[in-house]
């Protein structure tokens, strides 16, 4: 049996905040886009049809809730996934609602 760390009240609030910033499908597509590499304000601009200043503020809110992060590189910023737990979280997101779908039919 798999046990759970412990559910204090600041990672209860916390861990609700991540889920919070997940709920915005605008950052849950800035997320997928950045799963297999990095990329620049400019490249996520284009292929989510967004302008620069939407995306850059999307991208502020998920680096101050650690799910980017960001190099310089040259003129420009890099943006990639801040870690593999971000990849796992989605990875199990979207297995759960496979699995709802599958259960619903």
């Amino acid at each position: 049996m798999n046990t759970l760390p412990s559910m204090n009240t600041k990672t209860t609030e916390t861990l609700s905040g991540l889920f919070k910033t997940l709920g915005d499908p605008t950052r849950l597509r800035i997320i997928w886009t950045l799963f297999n590499e990095e990329k620049c304000v400019h490249e996520i601009s284009n292929i989510l049809n967004m302008t620069h200043s939407a995306v850059s503020h999307q991208l502020s809110i998920l680096k101050q809730n650690h799910l980017v992060k960001y190099r310089r590189d040259g003129r420009h910023m890099r943006y990639s996934l801040d870690d593999t737990h971000v990849e796992d979280i989605l990875r199990l997101g979207i297995l759960h609602i496979e699995h709802i779908n599958k259960e619903l039919l």
